[in-house]
């Protein structure tokens, strides 16, 4: 199972500038849209600078593609996108890309799969303040949150906290602030699904805004 820091490290700027080089985009169109200064975007592309969780969301955001695509192995040549139907993407257990952030742990199957429609996710909810998740942040598209197991609380700008339990679902607007927040004792992991205008340009779900931080590279402790 790959972490993002091993992912990066691996291909450190190589798939941020086939991206961008892909969409005719200049470096200081990518930090108008991402708000990312060009000198740092210049320096993630020719791996200077380490890639942490809360830049590569940003950029995917800045560059319209979800975070499947920033964290899939960069191609030699242009491939042209595969047609919706027929398509299939088996992930084995134990095989999904892992980004580990503070006490959130994000499980993304299919992550090699381009162009989807749709962004799934497996998180474990570990935080249980809002100063450990960084806030609530907002990014354009829905999701559908499904729970597995556990007990944790959905916060956001326009309602109460809701607390939700396994098998209690709840689809809303990813436009209104959120965060998720661990409400029990026993482990929480939950299903969630983002989805948007376009999706491909999506990075919009989940992990793809301003306020989820970095890979910190702590434990799941």
């Amino acid at each position: 199972m790959e972490t993002i820091r091993e992912i990066m490290a691996a291909h450190p700027g190589i798939t941020l500038r086939d991206i961008r080089t892909e969409r005719a985009m200049t470096l200081k169109e990518l930090a108008e849209k991402s708000g990312i200064p060009v000198s740092t975007l210049s320096k993630l592309e020719n791996g200077k600078m380490t890639m942490t969780y809360d830049k590569l969301v940003r950029i995917g955001i800045g560059l319209g593609v979800d975070l499947g695509r920033l964290l899939s192995t960069p191609h030699t040549e242009a491939r042209p996108a595969p047609s919706a139907l027929g398509r299939r993407c088996v992930t084995r257990a134990g095989k999904e890309t892992s980004v580990l952030y503070k006490k959130h742990r994000h499980f993304y199957p299919a992550s090699e799969l381009l162009n989807k429609q749709m962004v799934p996710m497996i998180i474990d909810v570990k935080a249980r303040t809002m100063e450990e998740i960084g806030g609530l942040l907002r990014h354009t598209g829905e999701e559908f949150l499904y729970v597995l197991e556990g007990t944790m609380e959905l916060h956001s700008e326009l309602y109460t906290p809701l607390k939700l339990s396994a098998g209690d679902s709840v689809y809303f607007d990813s436009g209104m602030a959120h965060a998720y927040i661990l409400a029990g004792e026993s482990p929480c992991r939950v299903l969630a699904v983002c989805a948007g205008a376009g999706v491909d340009a999506l990075a919009e779900a989940v992990l793809n805004t301003t306020g989820h931080g970095e890979d910190s590279g702590e434990s799941d402790d």
